[in-house]
């Protein structure tokens, strides 16, 4: 199988994935704010944590489900494949692997000349869900899977106090101070030091952290001349420093802390 070329783009509530080639777009959102459901129809498929519980064609608003739903793929497909084909191709897929996804939709049959079609574009379209943790299939086959079990991840809180306290980290050949100044801005302060050199994977390509941190750092480059920033830097989140900085590969909640040392993570971790 040939490589699938992704851009993509990670916010607090929605990480955007542009596939290559004007391939079409899929968007992973979180159901935490109204105003982040897409706008316009696409082909959903609705998540209840990372299990996907149903599939859907979303306008604007949640259609009223049985399982509970706090959050959606939607999937804005490239012209040549018809969204309702691509959604029965889904469901079917699911029927496969024992998911039996809920739906108001009516059924559509793909027309044989589009069978080829639609399959090879769903197929590459798994692959990038799995790529990205989610999978058509039942929550305890996937548990089953698992070889160990997961951690749920923290949730943090950005508050007044926390916007009046600087971080200083000091990890992965990383110098800077940081300030979590409002809700979706890290203000970074100008004279970060930043790792030169991206770490590699063992065959010498670059991960999926690394590649993300270039663009971050492509983003920027007028701001940074010999890996040290020239002026303040407005970034999205603490994660998305950890990726200029450093290229991620750790914690970063745990890698900024305040004069006293007491981490940007139990300053705004939830209990």
């Amino acid at each position: 199988m040939m490589g699938i070329k992704l851009n993509v783009q990670i916010e607090e509530n929605r990480t955007t994935i542009q596939l290559d080639n004007d391939n079409g777009t899929i968007e992973i959102i979180k159901m935490e704010q109204k105003e982040s459901l897409p706008k316009q129809s696409a082909v959903s498929l609705l998540l209840n944590g990372r299990t996907i519980v149903g599939v859907e064609q979303i306008d604007g608003q949640l259609p009223t489900t049985k399982e509970k739903v706090n959050g959606i793929i939607a999937i804005t497909p490239s012209w040549e494949i018809e969204p309702h084909y691509l959604a029965q191709f889904l469901t079917a897929e699911a029927e496969k692997n024992g998911l039996v996804l809920e739906t108001t939709r009516d059924k559509a049959k793909v027309p044989a000349n589009r069978k080829k079609a639609v399959a090879a574009y769903g197929a590459e379209l798994i692959t990038v869900l799995q790529t990205f943790g989610y999978e058509l299939q039942p929550a305890k086959q996937l548990e089953v899977k698992e070889s160990k079990p997961k951690p749920a991840k923290a949730r943090h809180r950005w508050s007044k106090a926390v916007s009046e306290v600087e971080f200083f980290i000091d990890t992965r050949e990383s110098k800077a101070t940081v300030i979590w100044q409002k809700r979706n801005e890290m203000l970074l302060k100008a004279g970060a030091q930043m790792m030169k050199n991206a770490p590699l994977n063992k065959d010498g390509s670059l991960g999926f952290s690394a590649k993300m941190g270039e663009k971050i750092r492509a983003d920027h480059a007028s701001q940074v001349k010999d890996f040290k920033t020239t002026e303040d830097i407005i970034l999205k989140s603490v994660n998305e420093v950890g990726l200029f900085l450093y290229f991620g590969g750790t914690n970063s909640w745990l890698e900024m802390f305040d004069k006293d040392g007491k981490t940007i993570n139990e300053w705004t971790v939830v209990e």
